[in-house]
């Protein structure tokens, strides 16, 4: 072999190797492989005097995959059973201003002890050094 012909094929392996590594002149950026949503197939709607969908507007077919997953793990919703309507109908409807009040710090609340104030005055973190600690 000539040395022309060994510094090529040198070469030529190099820039081989550095396109597998997905670093410095080749990086780009790609599409997140996870992130992907399959297409509901195309259907046939049953009347054809429909409107044209709106630009950008979701497609009425598919919801989103969080949807999807909801409908394929609890199977939709379900209707209220006659101990949970009897009771929602006892509750009565809630003061419309209930959310903000339940944060004021003028609430009048029950005191329930220094262990229900330590937790809910923790800084949050990411509980990688949490420890349970029963008192004996």
């Amino acid at each position: 072999m000539s040395k022309f012909a060994r510094i090529a094929l040198i070469a030529g392996l190099g820039a081989m190797t550095a396109a597998c590594g997905g670093g410095g002149l080749l990086n780009r950026d790609r599409p997140d492989e996870f992130a992907v949503q399959r297409q509901a197939p195309l259907v046939v709607p049953p009347d054809f005097n429909l409107v044209p969908p709106q630009p950008g507007a979701p497609r009425p077919s598919e919801g989103s995959a969080a949807s999807q997953t909801l409908e394929a793990l609890f199977g939709g919703p379900q209707a209220r059973s006659s101990v949970e309507t009897s009771m929602l109908e006892r509750a009565g409807a809630a003061a419309p201003g209930i959310r903000s009040a339940v944060g004021d710090p003028a609430t009048a609340t029950v005191a329930k002890g220094s262990v229900t104030r330590d937790i809910i005055a923790a800084p949050e973190g990411d509980g990688a050094s949490a420890a349970a600690v029963i008192p004996g």
